[in-house]
């Protein structure tokens, strides 16, 4: 939680504000993410674009020889980053069918803050290759490759939405509900 709340201090330019008054960032993020799926879905959007920016840094540095990265490979086969994605987006759905970090029952907020942070990291590592398994060949460096690109602007978009445009969407239900009852 607190290196969360670290980063949404740099991200929205509070850090200022957190140094005269050590508290206000944490009140500001209780204040704005009281809702537990508003701040999961807070939580997965930011680890989806970080995650993104992140892959998509050492990927170049892969391809350009920058650093101490390198592909991975399992018995001669290249083992792509969706796979990773693919096998912790099981993992997460798994502990949400088994009620882990969903918020109901017993679950704990650092469970539900746990899984959201995967989610967003898992759906970053899948659909940064969408265009692989979409063509199921690897196009990542050619022009095809960009339909992954777009992918992760789609939902990461839908994130976003969810994150930002729910207090909206709520009240507009809520008045076009009240304006059909009449």
């Amino acid at each position: 939680m607190v290196a969360v709340v670290a980063v949404v201090i740099v991200a929205t330019g509070l850090g200022h504000l957190s140094l005269r008054a050590p508290g206000a960032a944490t009140r500001l993020y209780a204040r704005h993410f009281r809702a537990p799926r508003r701040e999961r879905l807070f939580l997965s959007s930011l680890s989806f674009f970080f995650t993104f920016f992140l892959v998509r840094a050492i990927t170049y540095a892969i391809r350009f020889g920058v650093g101490p990265f390198h592909n991975i490979s399992a018995g001669g086969v290249h083992v792509h980053h969706l796979v990773w994605g693919i096998l912790l987006l099981l993992a997460v759905g798994y502990a949400w069918l088994a009620q882990v970090g969903t918020g109901v029952g017993d679950t704990s907020a650092w469970a539900s803050r746990v899984t959201a942070l995967l989610y967003g990291i898992a759906a970053a590592l899948t659909l940064d290759e969408f265009a692989l398994w979409l063509r199921l060949k690897d196009v990542y460096w050619s022009r095809e490759g960009r339909e992954s690109v777009d992918a992760v602007l789609i939902f990461g978009g839908l994130l976003s939405v969810g994150v930002w445009g729910a207090p909206f969407f709520h009240a507009l239900l809520r008045e076009s509900v009240r304006l059909l009852r009449r």
